[in-house]
């Protein structure tokens, strides 16, 4: 039965932070919409000013204040609304819903808790009522023990024994949480844990086990569909965060994704969401046997993941369930064809890889483990494994440019990095094959399943193919297409096979782009439709492969699109307020009456959403990809000023192409972003600045820092938040800090 609402407060997640990003504004401006849609009043709080949920048009009212209860109530108390949504702001809003509960908040003002329920929430947030509720179902969860003191978790250890991991209740992104192999390790882990929750749990270690999740949709009337599920490359031991991730699972036997999946309904059926959560799960590599982990009562990264991985638009469902909608009543808006009691099928697959920016940081460790520690994530989106994973490399936009042809890993110990696993850990597997270890030897170092591994030994084994030519025309044809339909990008492949580095890599990968083309190996557009191509659809959600002979869209030519280039992948010093400037420029597009095209890769973005541009290209931000669209797109010009420090440095290389680069001109671009040129500028200006000079030698280095002294700022051109820029003092410093700028500047080539 459809609740009678008038007016609805929905908490917002506040400030970005590790582990509650910009999912939570996507998730919130889906759930917006939907209200909106139902002509709900809606009243949003969230202090977080770079958001688009928080622009005009979007809420009725906007209260930018702290997402904690005293604050809560005071809304409550001027807005009076009927009914409140706790799930579309990660943790913050989920553990501010709960205390409102507790205080007898909701109860005061007679407000409803829409969607879950709040008793819901409260089995799923405790560890051992959670464990305790799925008991009553027989379904197995880890053997745990939940504490609330150092000496209680000592006793806890005796009963389950080494190696356990520690986990915090209440808290997100794993934190706090971490294995120990004895009393020692416990206790520190323990009283840091304390530190953050009241209660922890004792938990017996599955570390090595897969990672499985399902993504779950149900109504209150009991209906219940998996929209998605995942797996994780890496095995348990590695926040699913902290994981690469890929959709739909590929080493599941047919019987072991259907038992999970029959568990997962099962569990949502039993728990009472109502709806949108997800399941996750340790699987026994070698058995069926299985441990649910936990259950996300909310909407979550994972699942802006599986919404952009499938085109089911999870929060918008999950917001029109909680206002009393049974499934069957409702419409896939993206398919506009299928009812949302539909499971999608996927004829594609998507790999997630997250981003960090451990290097900012001085003593940071950079292994990697149960706590998560990356900022952002992208989503690579093709046909094969090997085109996914290598498309996703270059998406992180970490210096690399796939899983083969980088810089090898200095100073590292391979088979150390592949044990104890840090953000390099890709890499590593890529030099270990490189050293002459087998899939076999990397399986036992990193218990990676061995599919995956002999996917990224195939494009290892390509690799040294195409290293025995010297010429692009010599490489044989179905060399090249086998190559490309692996994800090798024209940069990898010109740096594989040309052997002379005199010549400027623009130039190399300018030739193997026009060799290609006269062969006609070009890639294909192809549609995200959540239907496998069953029926017919249309539908603006794209991706581009070589794994394919036709384009699914058909262009016109007309020279009516703008492109608007994304900002990629949250990092630190470009985030939400990206995606802000992004979702407004197509806006403006729109009213204009011109196509609004975007191309970006960040799953947790409002950008990336079905419904807010003409077309979305969900693909890389590289020159190449870039190109591409563009050859199909003809359009009237392309924006690279609203999506931070990537479009920025594709200005001149587009520039250099004939590409009508909208706005400032990417000359004026080139002058503000290179050091060089804008010193130059001010002095001929005569603007006072700082003595510079740019220099290429150690020696010349040297001899200016003679002439000025030490203390001395090393300040790299084309980077973003002030990357590898640095004081430097003594002649140590100033070594180690050049490495580290060049490695940054390598990062936007």
């Amino acid at each position: 039965m459809k609740h009678e609402v008038r007016k609805v407060v929905i908490l917002g997640s506040g400030a970005l932070k590790i582990g509650e990003a910009g999912e939570f504004d996507y998730s919130g401006s889906q759930a917006l919409k939907a209200l909106k849609e139902e002509g709900v009043r809606t009243v949003l709080i969230n202090p977080n000013i770079a958001t688009i949920q928080t622009s005009e048009n979007i809420a009725d009212k906007i209260y930018f204040l702290p997402v904690t209860p005293y604050f809560v109530e005071q809304v409550i108390k001027k807005e009076r609304p009927d009914g409140i949504l706790l799930s579309f702001g990660g943790q913050t809003a989920l553990n501010c819903g709960i205390k409102l509960f507790e205080q007898k908040i909701l109860e005061k003002y007679n407000v409803m808790v829409l969607g879950t329920p709040i008793q819901a929430i409260i089995d799923t947030e405790d560890r051992e009522i959670f464990a305790n509720k799925l008991k009553e179902i027989d379904v197995k969860t880890p053997k745990s023990i939940a504490v609330e003191s150092v000496a209680d978790a000592l006793k806890a250890s005796d009963e389950i024994g080494f190696p356990i991991i520690v986990r915090a209740a209440y808290t997100l992104g794993g934190m706090g949480s971490g294995f120990c192999n004895n009393k020692e390790e416990l206790i520190a882990r323990a009283e840091n844990a304390l530190s953050y929750s009241n209660q922890i749990l004792v938990e017996e270690s599955l570390k090595g086990w897969k990672e499985v999740e399902y993504e779950v949709v149900r109504d209150a009337y009991n209906n219940c569909i998996t929209v998605c599920n995942m797996e994780n490359f890496d095995p348990l031991g590695i926040h699913t965060g902290e994981s690469i991730v890929v959709a739909p699972s590929q080493t599941l036997s047919n019987s072991e994704y259907h038992k999970l999946r029959e568990l997962a309904i099962k569990i949502v059926r039993h728990v009472g969401i109502v709806g949108e959560c997800n399941v996750q799960y340790a699987l026994d590599p070698n058995s069926e046997d299985y441990r649910v982990i936990e259950v996300n009562a909310r909407l979550s990264r994972s699942s802006a993941l599986a919404s952009k991985a499938t085109g089911y638009p999870l929060a918008f469902v999950a917001a029109k369930l909680s206002l009393g909608y049974g499934l069957w009543e409702l419409k896939n808006s993206v398919t506009k064809t299928t009812p949302a009691y539909f499971e999608p099928a996927l004829d594609y697959i998507v790999c997630k890889i997250p981003r960090w920016d451990l290097g900012k940081f001085t003593g940071v460790s950079k292994q990697i483990g149960s706590s998560m520690k990356s900022v952002g994530e992208i989503m690579a989106i093709g046909r094969s494994f090997e085109e996914v994973i290598q498309k996703g490399l270059r998406m992180v936009g970490q210096g690399t440019h796939g899983f083969v042809g980088n810089q090898p890993l200095k100073g590292l110990d391979i088979e150390e990095e592949l044990k104890n696993p840090t953000d390099k850990r890709v890499y590593a597997i890529a030099e270990g094959f490189d050293k002459g270890l087998s899939v076999k030897d990397i399986h036992e170092l990193t218990k990676i399943d061995n599919w995956f591994l002999e996917k990224l030994y195939h494009i290892f084994t390509i690799k040294n193919r195409l290293s025995e030519y010297n010429k692009i025309a010599d490489v044989p044809n179905d060399l090249l297409l086998e190559a490309k339909k692996a994800g090798f990008s024209d940069f990898q492949i010109a740096r594989l096979v040309f052997k002379d580095k005199s010549r400027k890599m623009e130039e190399q990968n300018l030739e193997v782009r026009e060799h290609r083309k006269k062969q006609n190996i070009v890639p294909v557009v192809k549609q995200i439709d959540t239907m496998a191509g069953e029926f017919p659809a249309q539908i603006n959600y794209l991706y581009i492969t070589y794994n394919g002979a036709t384009n699914d869209v058909q262009y016109v030519g007309d020279h009516r699109s703008v492109i608007v280039l994304g900002s990629g992948a949250y990092r630190i010093g470009s985030s939400v307020e990206f995606d802000w400037c992004s979702v407004n420029a197509i806006n403006t597009i729109k009213q204009q009456g011109l196509r609004s095209v975007m191309i970006n890769y960040n799953p947790e973005t409002v950008s990336t959403d079905y419904d807010v541009c003409d077309r979305l290209y969900f693909d890389e931000l590289t020159e190449e990809r870039v190109l591409d669209i563009i050859d199909l797109e003809q359009p009237k010009g392309v924006i690279v000023s609203v999506g931070g420090q990537i479009p920025n440095n594709l200005a001149m290389k587009l520039h250099r192409r004939n590409v009508p680069i909208l706005g400032t001109s990417p000359i004026n671009i080139d002058r503000a972003e290179n050091r060089q040129k804008f010193s130059t500028m001010c002095d001929e200006l005569g603007v006072d600045q700082p003595r510079w000079s740019e220099l290429t030698t150690i020696d010349d280095i040297y001899k200016f820092v003679d002439e000025v002294g030490f203390p001395v700022l090393v300040r790299p051109s084309y980077v973003l938040s002030g990357a590898a820029m640095n004081v430097v003092s003594n002649k140590q410093e100033l070594e180690y800090f050049l490495n580290l700028a060049a490695n940054v500047s390598k990062e936007f080539p």
